[in-house]
């Protein structure tokens, strides 16, 4: 019975959301910019080199293994409208051998994403190129080791979350004084054989709302595969962060024919304890709860091959702007064993202009 109610409501929802979408859309990109009669400014913009790396010792059931990786990304302003921007990843994930010996294993390399982006007024963006999918948030604004809280993956981070090749229309708007819409939609097409950048010819999009008064983000994501078994996937996500406590609640939900499960998360800095105050603000304590369920097929290897419960504690202690030291511990139960998982590790932001700052 839930079955068929969700596939009724996701045949509604093709039906009735995506015309008036398109509708949408359409009135977004044609509405005049506010600002376009203004002057553009006396600052040049300069390109801008950026990411995160980080270092990580992981055990998991008792085998060790060390974790480095580097995320360079790139930002290129052309004028006040355009922007190149890209995000690579260099990956190693190192074993020691059964029968002893040093540390050794594959370098993984993975362009996340290589785009060019217009924009076309302040509600409406235009993208081209190879794009993070905008299905759920931690895939586009959790997934940097300086952004997330806890360093493992949720389990179902890998539905629906491939790098897309193709075209994405995104922005938001006032609906009224009390709430804010944001969008993304986008086409995908075919691209696969060549390492690092393999994505499918898929359709699909997200849509949240934001409150401001009490800070709440609410929506959802839908993704049409067009090709082979043609499977669809769907979710929603929650952001919360209250004014008056130093809290970040975060929780998402995914289902496609691969499983489906969920994950919530909240992070909470130590900013407002009256004791060891200049330590006190610098540490974060975060706690997820997380399931996964199996679905019809199993044709994605990322994602666990049983049901599985995870519990993961952690704590984060900001060194200084731009450093950071992480650790946690967590508990994974399915019936393909249960074991512990450590974490340890440092993470790294940088920044640097690529040029110099100055009046046009």
């Amino acid at each position: 019975m839930l079955y068929l109610w969700e596939k009724a409501g996701v045949r509604h929802w093709q039906r009735t959301a995506l015309p008036a979408a398109a509708a949408l859309l359409l009135l977004l990109f044609f509405a005049p910019d506010p600002a376009a009669a203004q002057s553009s400014g006396t600052e040049k913009p300069v390109p801008i080199l950026s990411g995160n790396a980080g270092y990580f010792t992981n055990v998991a059931g008792g085998q060790n293994e060390l974790n480095t990786q580097i995320n360079p990304v790139l930002l290129v302003p052309l004028g006040d409208r355009w922007l190149v921007e890209s995000r690579a990843e260099f990956e190693g994930n190192f074993q020691r051998p059964p029968g002893g010996g040093p540390y050794g294993g594959p370098v993984d390399k993975h362009l996340d994403y290589a785009q060019v982006d217009y924009i076309a007024n302040p509600y409406v963006t235009i993208t081209a190129g190879r794009f993070l999918t905008p299905f759920g948030i931690f895939n586009e604004r959790l997934y940097p080791i300086w952004i997330r809280a806890l360093q493992p993956d949720p389990l179902i981070l890998p539905i629906a979350t491939a790098s897309s090749d193709g075209a994405m229309l995104r922005g938001g708007f006032p609906v009224n004084a009390a709430a804010n819409m944001n969008y993304a939609v986008y086409v995908s097409a075919t691209s696969i054989g060549v390492s690092g950048v393999e994505s499918e010819r898929q359709v699909g999009g997200r849509l949240g709302i934001f409150l401001p008064g009490p800070r709440l983000e609410v929506g959802g994501s839908f993704q049409k595969v067009l090709q082979d078994d043609r499977k669809n996937a769907f979710g929603f996500h929650m952001g919360w962060q209250p004014a008056k406590v130093p809290l970040n609640l975060r929780s998402e939900y995914a289902r496609s024919v691969e499983g489906s499960g969920y994950w919530i998360e909240g992070a909470y800095r130590l900013s407002q304890a009256s004791f060891w105050q200049k330590a006190m603000r610098r540490t974060e304590v975060v706690a997820r709860a997380q399931q996964f369920f199996t679905g019809e097929i199993s044709s994605n290897e990322d994602l666990p091959g049983a049901n599985t419960r995870e519990a993961d504690f952690g704590i984060n202690y900001f060194l200084r702007d731009g450093l950071k030291g992480a650790a946690s511990y967590g508990r994974q139960f399915s019936s393909q064993g249960n074991y512990n998982l450590w974490t340890f590790g440092i993470a790294y932001r940088f920044l640097l202009p690529l040029g110099r700052v100055g009046a046009q």
